[in-house]
């Protein structure tokens, strides 16, 4: 590990303490270095079941990547296993089980198991859960937390990122890392800009309990205002995302609980029996977000700051936790090697190693929510047709689901489960 002056408060400062920069901080500490979280907002309130309503897909080299870093065995306890996935063109989800639509796709877990060592497609987590595993994760691991904290300036131009707060503290490190969402603060003052456009769209977002259970079978089907998701839960509750244009989507929002679960009855349908909404719902403003570049002199960028993706995939949190383990395996064994961790040379091979995965996968959420937000009859056969032919070819099935997985091409040791 490089030597550092007695002036330095970190080996990195990590402004954003969500779940993307969280993994990130354990996974350095994991491998030795020494991190400092910064946030606006103290765990306590991260927790809180009106602070977050979402729930994440989470693939299951990420969870890997979670048990690694020591993470795991708070956050399996409320992890519910994904053993199928069933997506519908159709006008009522279920469809696919039921076989009244010929355009479906079915992805079975059976069918890569013995290639994933008898892991599911991936795991439903509640993001409240996952804050509250991870919180517990950095207090074990002794790592330093300044909350409630906000970045005010990043100045890169001497020897050391210097990080001022609101409060006047200053923080110095050979790095700072933006990890803080899409109005990332490291990002702007690094110079770097960003491409990205809104889609007109919100995702409602509401839990419910299920009269039939759902057997960990993940269900999307399409409608022309966009994709509406019913995602399994533990004890046979799920998590709901609905899409549907900005207007009605706040609507939905104020309406009255009654006229919710009205149009939720009509949407949902009768195929897992009564549904009984739970909590608050949410409402949150899609859009697409690219930062042009993934580091600068003694910054880089990792999950929201750096991409912020339609959920139509359910990808956007996994391309945070890979960003994460790809930037600490690569400080890690930079600092092993006595370079300087800020370097440019050292995160450039950062980027080198998300820029194609990052830019693939946005460009290809744009194309997937264009493609399916509508109800223009060609569009609908194409893509139906195209749902169909994929069903029936079982390589192509096999390797969408371990690309969903994570477990396709060249994962950092934490996605494989080892340690740095």
């Amino acid at each position: 590990m490089p030597a550092m002056s007695s002036d330095l408060t970190a080996d990195v400062v990590v402004a954003g303490a969500g779940m993307a920069g969280v993994t990130f901080a354990l996974a350095l500490a994991s491998g030795g270095l020494r991190p400092v979280l910064v946030d606006p907002v103290v765990f306590d309130d991260q927790i809180a079941p009106d602070f977050d309503g979402r729930a994440s897909a989470i693939a299951f080299s990420s969870f890997r990547q979670w048990g690694v870093v020591g993470a795991g065995g708070w956050l399996e306890p409320h992890a519910q296993r994904i053993e199928q996935i069933l997506v519908t063109d159709g006008r009522a989800p279920g469809a696919a089980a039921g076989g009244v639509s010929p355009f479906f796709l079915r992805f079975d877990s059976a069918e890569i198991a013995d290639r994933v060592a008898g892991e599911p497609l991936g795991y439903m987590l509640e993001n409240r859960h996952i804050r509250a595993g991870l919180a517990k994760a950095v207090a074990a691991a002794g790592i330093e937390v300044l909350a409630p904290a906000r970045v005010e300036a990043v100045e890169t131009a001497g020897p050391a990122a210097r990080v001022r707060l609101a409060d006047g503290r200053v923080l110095a490190a050979p790095l700072v890392v933006g990890a803080e969402g899409r109005g990332s603060t490291v990002r702007r003052d690094a110079g770097i800009n960003t491409i990205g456009w809104g889609y007109g769209q919100a995702g409602v977002v509401a839990t419910v309990k299920l009269e039939r259970g759902h057997r960990g079978v993940a269900h999307e089907y399409f409608l022309p205002g966009g994709p509406f998701a019913i995602l399994p839960l533990t004890e046979d509750r799920a998590s709901l995302v609905w899409t549907e244009k900005s207007a009605q989507g706040e609507a939905l929002r104020r309406a009255r609980p009654e006229v919710f679960e009205a149009h939720l009855r009509r949407r949902f349908g009768p195929f897992l029996g009564k549904v009984e909404v739970l909590g608050p719902r949410f409402v949150y403003p899609l859009s697409l977000l690219l930062a042009e570049r993934l580091s600068a002199h003694r910054v880089a960028l990792l999950g929201d700051a750096a991409h912020g993706i339609h959920p139509i995939a359910g990808q956007g949190l996994n391309l945070g936790l890979k960003d994460a383990a790809a930037l600490a395996e690569v400080l890690v064994d930079a600092a092993r090697l006595g370079e300087d961790i800020g370097s440019e040379a050292v995160l450039e091979r950062y980027a080198r190693w998300r820029r194609f995965d990052n830019v693939m996968l946005a460009a290809a959420t744009d194309v997937f929510t264009r493609l399916f937000s509508n109800d223009d009859r060609l569009l609908r056969l194409a893509r139906g047709l195209g749902m169909a032919a994929v069903n029936r070819i079982g390589p192509a099935r096999r390797f969408f689901m371990q690309e969903a997985g994570g477990a396709v091409g060249d994962l950092p040791r934490l996605l494989r489960g080892e340690a740095l």
